[in-house]
């Protein structure tokens, strides 16, 4: 008994410690925190490029979404250029209907020099207008139900603070974002909701 509670405690502290730096591996898109409050926040984004696609949220990238945009990465655009991965993979709520864009960021200096057109179908280079946005970190597997319970939190928090969502026609309203590979464990995730401001 004794050496299975060894091997479950060193199993799960190196998953831990890969999860934590294979994270921090990769480069994440840039921000400034203007309000901290334990797992809220809100942030001040600058313009991010994206490369995107359409997908659904409980899909988890299993319906082709995540691989046409690996594909995009490995090589799959005008320069046939292998692109950085980096986090978080963003997923936008369409307001028209239930379809989700799922959006990986662009390096900064593949950003600056000129993010190159994708041959893929069904991928789409656009611009993630920046601004401020609040926030709440959660761990978990991503779904449509956990988002949308975090989405609550984060609005009553909202509520609490005076914030006021940026619900105009032109802006993005809620997103969700997601900082692991699929194959992580729902406690080690790292998830997030953001809700862009007036």
């Amino acid at each position: 008994m004794f050496y299975l509670s060894t091997i479950v405690v060193i199993a799960l502290v190196g998953l831990f410690a890969w999860n934590k730096f294979g994270r921090d591996g990769y480069e994440s898109a840039e921000y400034k925190v203007v309000i901290s409050d334990g797992k809220f926040e809100v942030r001040e984004y600058p313009d991010l490029m994206l490369v995107a696609t359409s997908t659904k949220m409980d899909a988890q990238g299993r319906d082709g979404s995540f691989m046409k945009l690996f594909r995009y990465i490995s090589g799959a655009n005008e320069s046939d250029k292998k692109i950085s991965m980096t986090t978080p993979v963003f997923m936008e709520n369409d307001k028209a209907d239930s379809a989700v864009k799922m959006g990986f960021v662009m390096p900064k200096d593949v950003a600056v020099e000129g993010v190159p057109a994708p041959t893929g179908e069904g991928v789409d280079v656009r611009k993630r207008i920046g601004g401020r946005f609040a926030v709440l970190r959660f761990s978990g597997q991503l779904n449509a139900k956990l988002a949308k319970e975090s989405e609550s939190k984060l609005r009553t928090w909202m509520e609490t603070k005076s914030l006021i969502a940026d619900d105009s026609p032109e802006s993005s309203g809620v997103e969700t974002a997601g900082y692991d590979p699929p194959f992580t464990p729902g406690p080690l995730r790292r998830n997030e909701v953001l809700i862009r401001l007036r």
